[in-house]
């Protein structure tokens, strides 16, 4: 199976401060049910959702990695997801809005889980941008884990 789908938010922070809150990788554990996240180095982490025999591994690496910019320029963010169970990609970009202060984030993803039949799509992607639209209004708001 394999789904798509988009998540995006407006904010009063700075695009440096969004940037800053949407790319914690570990606080995204805190809001995502069920999920705990490990470092994997530099250019990765793993994120295991689920639990105990019931839980699964969604190993990721970081391939773009662009900080929003002093002179109003976009982050951008890419992972690849190259796990056995869910593969894929991930971006998140993060905008100064237009006009005025503040910051846009979006979140791209683009979902596959292995042995998922083709009829769960539109479900994985409703389920995808209400968890992941959760999880960014949270972290925007920088609530506690």
């Amino acid at each position: 199976m394999t789904t798509t789908f988009h998540v995006e938010r407006e904010s009063p922070l700075s695009p440096a401060e969004a940037w800053r809150r949407v790319t914690d990788w570990e606080r995204h554990a805190a809001h995502v049910p069920l999920t705990t996240v490990v470092r994997d180095g530099d250019t990765g982490f793993t994120a295991r959702t689920g639990i105990g025999p019931l839980s699964f591994a969604d190993p990721m690496e970081i391939v773009r990695w662009e900080p929003p910019d002093a002179g109003g320029g976009p982050g951008r963010c890419r992972l690849e997801k190259r796990g056995a169970v869910v593969l894929g990609w991930a971006e998140i970009e993060v905008w100064p809005s237009d006009p005025g202060p503040g910051s846009r984030i979006v979140w791209r993803e683009d979902l596959r889980v292995r042995g998922l039949p083709k009829a769960f799509g539109r479900p994985t992607a409703w389920a995808g941008r209400r968890v992941f639209g959760r999880a960014l209004d949270a972290l925007l708001a920088g609530e506690p884990r």
